[in-house]
């Protein structure tokens, strides 16, 4: 992760380091979340809250929630691997602060590189302008994690589009059989949400998805 968070080497640390280091330290939230399983999480959960058609149920800050924990539980390898090859070691001053940012480095790489397609990779390696290296785990975090990112966006839209079909097929039903009976002024949504809350709520929705968004990462 040195390319993203770099180092301090010594002791007097210019101004524009110190700068640099306050402004990487607020930017890190958002780059733990982009090189983790947060970003695909999130995105299926708001496609399957707007597919119900619920659009306030769950809240914002509960889908959030939801998908901080879940990754956490995801990543529950990858940060055990981190705490014990490069956290705990730094801790007892075994290894200094850029090593142990080396060696935090091959569990993430590991983690992104599993879940990002290599047509992607292939595409930020030559808009990158580098070499292509023979083990994809050399390629540097700058690279990876933009592929990554892209990767975990189509996978979340199409597991989205997924989640939609079934919902879709509801309101569908509902519609035409309004306009068959002639109610074409009675809003078909307010008729089909019973019917799609009922099916998700049969098919014990919010298990099946959980257990479906955590299966999805290649570990």
């Amino acid at each position: 992760m040195s390319e993203l968070l770099g180092g301090l080497n010594g002791g007097n640390v210019p101004t524009l380091d110190v700068i640099l280091l306050l402004t990487l330290v607020a930017l890190l939230p958002s780059l733990v979340i982009m090189m983790t399983s947060f970003v695909r999480t999130v995105i299926i959960l708001s496609f399957t809250r707007n597919a119900m058609g619920v659009q306030q149920n769950p809240p914002s800050m509960v889908l959030v929630g939801i998908s901080l924990f879940l990754t956490l539980y995801i990543m529950r390898p990858v940060l055990s691997q981190i705490n014990t090859e490069a956290y705990q070691p730094y801790t007892r001053g075994e290894i200094s602060q850029q090593e142990m940012l080396d060696r935090m480095e091959p569990p993430i790489k590991e983690f992104m590189l599993h879940n990002t397609y290599k047509d992607t990779l292939d595409l930020f390696v030559d808009l990158a302008g580098i070499e292509e290296e023979e083990d994809i785990r050399d390629y540097p975090l700058t690279v990876i994690t933009p592929a990554f990112m892209t990767s975990e966006l189509k996978r979340g839209f199409t597991a989205g589009f997924l989640i939609y079909l079934p919902f879709l097929m509801i309101d569908i039903v509902v519609a035409t059989t309004l306009m068959s009976m002639g109610m074409m002024m009675l809003p078909p949504t307010m008729i089909s949400m019973p019917f799609k809350l009922l099916l998700f709520v049969s098919v014990d929705g919010w298990q099946l998805l959980f257990s479906n968004i955590v299966t999805s990462f290649n570990m």
